[in-house]
């Protein structure tokens, strides 16, 4: 069950692999592919509670030879793990016993069988003392956590998680979370948070388990881009050393996120458009692809027009290698939705730049919190009178 050091976690390959299958991009002929080794995964791990999920769901075929096969198989495994388990609480310490449940709830895990795995992690940790290794079951019910998607029990983990770092715990596995918690707010559309977590977590990573070190990258990069502002960018991603040894292994994303810090935007929309499908066919990102899609181009055209207070559409067509009509129905669907501060001068053909003044919104505020105060102050002193 246990993945080795810089190897990722074979149930979340899995994952990935049942994801690809259930997606409408995704050629049938690969599907066909995939299909056969998910099931050779399976069988391989002896996986009958996830292989009868499977054949519920028509994603497998049902071979009941195999199957019998499978829980004959993890009946005979159970029955030698509830006799080892036995054997420790009657003759061995309590160590021992940690650890003969420890391998119970492995066995659960990597049988696929969600419900009985929970039930048995919490067994183990009633059993466990040391901080560190209660944070060790923590990391085994976020990876559970991951392969089903259940987003209340990562949210549950992390809390408890965080709960237990306060009674201690070490570097290592605090900066492990960063990089569990980073995955748990990009999967569930809070970008900014996940950013700041992943880029705290570039050079201390060994989260191998969840993704490969390329992948955190790419999702480094993705979340970074519609996070930081242009300085902080610089600083933090285009410059930083241990993104730049990892960055080219990746395709597009080299151009994807020079370009836009260079400013060339017909290369920039070049880039985006090679990386949509990598986007696409994530299992994390695919929920949020329209809405990454929004973001990034509401970046893009926000850094071109900050430059101008007026520009012609013509001109900006030209600078992202776009049609007029492309720009002027692009555009007028982000100002018509609060994301661009501009309007369209159809006739004249140029588009005028409105930011907002914000040393004018800090001083309006300013006075509004002034006069809300002096209002609480003369309500006091009148109580106070009386």
């Amino acid at each position: 069950m246990e993945a080795q050091e810089g190897t990722q976690q074979p149930h979340l390959v899995l994952a990935n692999k049942l994801f690809l299958l259930s997606h409408s991009d995704v050629p049938d002929i690969e599907k066909v592919q995939l299909r056969e080794e998910v099931f050779a995964s399976v069988k391989a791990d002896h996986m009958a509670p996830l292989y009868e999920t499977l054949v519920a769901e028509s994603v497998l075929e049902l071979d009941q030879g195999v199957m019998d096969s499978m829980r004959a198989k993890n009946r005979e495994e159970l029955k030698k793990i509830d006799e080892k388990i036995a054997d420790a609480e009657e003759n061995l310490g309590e160590s021992e016993v940690r650890e003969a449940h420890l391998a119970k709830s492995l066995f659960f895990i990597r049988i696929g069988d969600k419900e009985k795995a929970l039930e048995q992690l919490k067994v183990t940790e009633s059993k466990t003392v040391a901080v560190g290794q209660k944070m060790d079951l923590v990391f085994y019910t976020l990876q559970l956590g991951f392969f089903y998607m259940d987003f209340d029990l990562i949210s549950k983990s992390i809390d408890k998680a965080k709960n237990l770092f306060e009674e201690g715990g070490d570097w290592e596995r605090k900066n492990r979370l960063k990089v569990y918690e980073g995955l748990y707010c990009m999967s569930t559309r809070n970008f900014k948070k996940a950013a700041d977590l992943f880029l705290d977590s570039i050079s201390t990573f060994t989260t191998y388990e969840i993704f490969p070190y390329d992948i955190f990258i790419f999702y480094t990069v993705l979340t970074s881009i519609i996070s930081l502002d242009r300085v902080s960018l610089k600083q933090k991603v285009v410059d930083a050393p241990e993104i730049l040894t990892v960055i080219g292994k990746i395709p597009y994303l080299t151009e994807f996120l020079n370009s836009l810090y260079d400013c060339q935007y017909k290369s920039f929309f070049k880039a985006f458009a090679g990386l949509t499908e990598q986007i696409k066919l994530d299992r994390y990102l695919h929920p949020h692809f329209r809405y990454y899609m929004r973001e990034i181009r509401t970046v893009v055209y926000s850094q071109f027009l900050e430059s101008y207070k007026s520009v012609t559409i013509e001109a900006m067509a030209k600078a992202f290698g776009v049609t007029v009509d492309f720009i002027d129905l692009e555009l007028s669907r982000f100002i018509a939705a609060g994301k661009l501060h501009c309007k369209i001068d159809k006739v004249a053909g140029v588009l005028e730049t409105n930011r907002p003044d914000a040393k004018n919104s800090l001083y309006q505020a300013t006075i509004k919190q002034g006069d809300f105060l002096l209002n609480r102050i003369q309500k006091l002193s009148r109580v106070i009178d009386l």
